[in-house]
């Protein structure tokens, strides 16, 4: 009983139609704000975003490039060496027989067999260069 009797006892308390409004008001303006704030940070994280998203679809397509033309040096460099393997293996197989290395003693190492005669001729290398010199010339185009 005594709760009821303190409850009779309060007065009513009368809510001005003017107060409500304005309360009303200023709850939704500040949630414009609040909101407008939201959407302003979201805009700036996305701006960002698309900032990173741009920056790396770049140098992804740089270094795509890069890496193709050392795909394609790679490739030249390992088809000479094949170019190269082969024509050591043909030297190996041409050199195995005697006539081979007979041709690689008279050329290289100066060597003749029994009943032939060596005749060396030296040159100097001034005559040498004199002579590749006159080769290009007959090579190069006069005017």
């Amino acid at each position: 009983m005594r709760y009821r009797s303190q409850e009779q006892k309060r007065p009513k308390r009368v809510i001005n139609k003017n107060r409500k409004e304005e309360a009303e008001r200023r709850s939704a303006k500040s949630s414009n704000v609040s909101n407008g704030f939201y959407y302003s940070f979201l805009t700036i994280i996305l701006l960002l975003c698309l900032i990173q998203i741009t920056v790396s679809a770049v140098l992804n397509i740089s270094k795509i490039i890069s890496y193709k033309a050392k795909i394609v040096q790679i490739t030249k460099t390992r088809d000479s060496a094949k170019a190269l393997n082969e024509q050591l293996q043909d030297n190996i197989k041409n050199f195995s027989n005697v006539a081979g290395l007979e041709a690689i003693a008279r050329n290289n190492l100066k060597m003749s067999s029994e009943d032939e005669v060596l005749v060396i001729i030296n040159t100097t290398k001034e005559e040498e260069k004199e002579v590749k010199n006159n080769k290009l010339i007959g090579f190069r185009k006069h005017d």
